[in-house]
């Protein structure tokens, strides 16, 4: 059975995130939704490894310092299951360069919320506010609605 590995980073800076604004692939799961960088392994790769090529990929930045957060775990009718490791990053350098899968923009922390994101991803932005310690998240989506959540396999948030 295949596995769908993929990281995914939100990059700090001065109280905001580093986002996406997935608004140039035709085909994307995340179309014109607002999402950190990342992406899926390569065959070999560990969480680092591709957490590191992905972000300098889309944003020509090389991360300093990265700290992994959280795994979250995707269920979807449409889609097949999806293990994302989730980091945050306080350091990078480099000049950031255009993405071709989308609009790179700081956001402020307290405006992601009002963006259009996955409903499931604004609880693990909370998790990543109110905790520091590593957490487990479970969500599970029917169309594109969030049936389920479910964090560190015990507490039932939806």
């Amino acid at each position: 059975m295949a596995r769908n590995l993929t990281t995914l980073c939100y990059i700090e800076r001065d109280g905001a995130y580093l986002m996406m604004h997935r608004v140039k692939k035709e085909r994307d799961i995340n179309k014109d939704k607002w999402i950190g960088v990342g992406g899926h392994f390569e065959e070999g790769e560990s969480p680092e490894e591709c957490l590191l090529r992905e972000v300098t990929e889309e944003t020509g930045l090389t991360l300093t310092d990265y700290r992994l957060r959280g795994v979250i775990t995707f269920i979807a009718d449409a889609y097949p299951v999806e293990y994302m490791f989730l980091y945050t990053a306080e350091g990078f350098e480099g000049i950031m360069h255009a993405c071709d899968e989308g609009n790179l923009e700081w956001v402020p922390k307290g405006e992601v919320n009002e963006l259009p994101i996955w409903e499931g991803d604004k609880i693990f932005f909370r998790l990543l506010e109110e905790r520091q310690d590593f957490f487990s998240l479970k969500l599970r989506y029917e169309g594109d609605t969030l049936a389920e959540a479910v964090l560190d396999g015990k507490e039932k948030l939806v």
